[in-house]
Formats: structure tokens, C-alpha cells, sequence
């Protein structure tokens, strides 16, 4: 901002500078002539009738006027352009700083601007939602940490029975193949009692971690394709790879519009990540009650026994190559889907992967 009033006030000096040079130059060329006439009547003696006429200053006066005029407007333009934009585009700067250190209790305040107004909502959002992910992650590893020590803390009974049974037998205390038949049962039950902690560990690795959550609503398929097709037209086009969305018959379909739209943001980007580049289509049907709308790309090379492991948590095909992922997103994708009463299968045929959607119509 510093830098912008810096300009503004050289800009508008310049401006005063040009007017002030202007008047001089006009008030030389208006009375130029005059003393040319009086130095030639001095000089070779010849009377002369000479008439003097007044100079119109009415072309100076209007020029003045133009002049002041587009200096208003120019201050007015700077003073706007310094509010309306520059001002809001500040705070955003200083707001993105705050966010990238981790800051994330800084308030938005909200503009009425048509420039940033929708934008500073929008970075509002995010702020809150990246402010409930970090809580959310607190809490995770807050809970997780809990149930290790909880789970260290129950092995350590078992594990300390099988020592004690393992020292008496190493030192032969145990005589009798009755005594030492109660200590191989005694070791049989701690390992058991091992296998069920370590049982539970594993379910609470595959239990819900993400909290997802769905709003449920209304949605027009419409609004939800339109949104997809303006995103991925230019971004394919790109990439060079045809994309075609189908026709279809506009329907109202039960659902988070938000949550749908990443669903199939998800298939769009394994799509792009996982095939051959060349074309994506998204076609439509219907059955019953149900709208399914199936994205497919060329260029699959996944195995079809792998297809019941594709929306497991961390699961990785044998396609990914060095595609970077996490094995989450068709995770992701049928959590979603299921909470919105829905579903997603996946398929492959002659070398084309499908993915599609189910939803429900109202």
C-alpha cells in the first residue's frame, strides 16, 4: 500500500505539472503576435492601421475545466481503485501469510465488494474447515495415543505370563506332563488373549478415521454436471485427452450436492491419473428408482481380481506406477456414497475402467 501511494501521489503531481505547463504554453501563443506588430511599426516608419483585439479566453477556461475535471476523475479513480481493490487484496496477502504459518484463528471480515466479496467467504470456509480438520486430528491422535497405551498396557499381562512359563520350563521346574500340559495351555490362552488385542488394533485401523460427514438435500443432476464439465473442459483440453459428457435427462437426485461432486471429482482425477490420456466419457442411465452415472477412461491396465479390493481403505492397484496416492479415494468415495444411501462399483472391460455412481432420485 505504501508503494501504491508512493505512485498516486507522483501520478497526480505529474498531472498538475502537465495542467500548469499547458496554461503557460497557451498565454505564450495568444500573445506572440502583439509585440511583433509594435517592432515593425517602430522600425521602418510607415503608419500602420493597427487593431487591437482582446484575447478570447473562453478556450482557456474550457480547457481548464476539461482539465480539472479529468483530475477529479482521476483522483476519484486512484481513491477507488485504492479502496475497492487494492485495500481488500491486502488484507488477503496478510491473511494467506497467517494461514501458511498455521494461524488459523484469524477473522475475515466480510466484504460487500463484487471483486473479493465471494472470494473472502469462500477463504473463510476454508479457514474454518482447515481450523475443524486440524481439532479433528487432534482429537485422532489424542484417541490414538490412548488406545496404545491402553493396548501396551493390556499385553503386558500376557506377555509377562508367557515369560514366567517360559523361564519355569527353560529351569525344568515343571516335572510332570500334567504340570507341564497346564503351562503349554496356560501359554495357548495368553497367546490367544494376544491375537484378540492385536484383532482389535486392526478393526480400529479400519473403523471410520476421516469423520466424513453429509448434508443431506436436494440437488438438481444439472447443476452437478455443469459444475463438472466447467472444471474438467479446459483442464482436459490441456492435457489433450477428448472429453464427452453424454446427454441426459435432468432429474432432482437425493444427496449432498458438494459431496457428489467430490465423489466424481475423485473418479475424474484416478481416471486421469490411471489411464492412457486418451478420451474420458461420462454417460447416464437409469434403474428404478436410481440414476447411475458412469465414468469412463481408456487405457486400463488393472487386473479384474483386484476390482473387490479397489475401495478398501489404503489399497493401491498394481497400476499405480510412481503415481503418488494414499489408497484413499475410492475409500473415500463409497463412505460418501453410502451415507448418502447410494453406492459405487467399479468394472472392466476391454481395456476401459468404469466407474459409476448410483444416487437416488427424489
Amino acid at each position: 500500500m505504501n508503494k501504491y501511494r508512493k505512485f498516486v501521489g507522483i501520478f497526480l503531481c505529474i498531472e498538475l505539472i502537465l495542467i500548469v505547463i499547458s496554461n503557460v504554453l497557451f498565454f505564450i501563443m495568444a500573445h506572440i503576435n502583439e509585440p511583433e506588430i509594435r517592432r515593425t511599426q517602430e522600425t521602418t516608419g510607415t503608419i500602420y492601421k493597427v487593431i487591437y483585439t482582446q484575447t478570447d479566453h473562453k478556450t482557456l477556461i474550457l480547457m481548464n475545466v476539461g482539465m480539472g475535471i479529468m483530475f477529479l476523475l482521476s483522483v476519484f479513480l486512484v481513491m477507488y481503485i485504492g479502496k475497492k481493490i487494492l485495500k481488500p487484496f491486502h488484507r488477503m496477502m496478510s491473511l494467506t501469510e497467517e494461514l501458511a504459518k498455521g494461524n488459523l484463528s484469524v477473522p475475515i471480515k466480510a466484504e460487500k465488494s463484487k471483486f473479493f466479496g465471494r472470494f473472502l467467504w469462500g477463504m473463510d470456509m476454508l479457514r474454518d474447515n482447515l481450523e475443524s480438520s486440524r481439532e479433528k486430528e487432534l482429537e485422532l491422535q489424542k484417541e490414538k495415543k490412548t488406545l496404545i497405551l491402553s493396548l501396551a498396557h493390556d499385553l503386558k499381562t500376557p506377555l509377562s505370563a508367557i515369560r514366567l512359563y517360559n523361564k519355569a520350563l527353560s529351569e525344568n521346574l515343571y516335572d510332570t506332563p500334567e504340570k507341564r500340559a497346564q503351562v503349554y495351555a496356560g501359554i495357548d490362552k495368553n497367546v490367544t488373549e494376544m491375537e484378540e488385542y492385536v484383532t482389535k488394533i486392526m478393526a480400529a485401523s479400519r473403523e471410520e478415521f476421516l469423520n466424513l460427514t453429509v448434508e443431506m438435500g436436494e440437488v438438481y443432476l444439472s447443476s452437478v454436471m455443469e459444475y463438472i464439465n466447467a472444471y474438467y473442459t479446459d483442464k482436459l483440453s490441456n492435457l489433450h485427452t477428448a472429453f464427452e459428457v453424454e446427454s441426459y435427462l435432468d432429474c432432482l437426485l437425493c444427496g449432498d450436492s458438494n459431496r457428489l461432486i467430490e465423489v466424481l471429482q475423485n473418479i475424474m482425477e484416478n481416471a486421469l491419473k490411471y489411464g492412457d490420456g486418451k478420451y474420458i466419457t461420462i454417460s447416464f442411465s437409469t434403474e428404478e428408482d436410481c440414476c447411475l452415472i458412469t465414468v469412463k477412461n481408456s487405457g486400463c491396465t488393472l487386473k479384474e481380481d483386484e476390482l473387490p479390493h479397489l475401495f478398501a481403505s489404503f489399497y493401491r492397484g498394481s497400476n499405480v506406477g510412481n503415481a503418488k496416492g494414499s489408497g484413499l479415494g475410492l475409500y473415500i468415495c463409497r463412505q460418501l456414497m453410502h451415507m448418502m444411501d447410494g453406492e459405487i462399483f467399479a468394472e472392466i472391460k476391454e481395456n476401459e475402467f468404469f466407474a459409476t455412481v448410483v444416487i437416488h432420485k427424489v
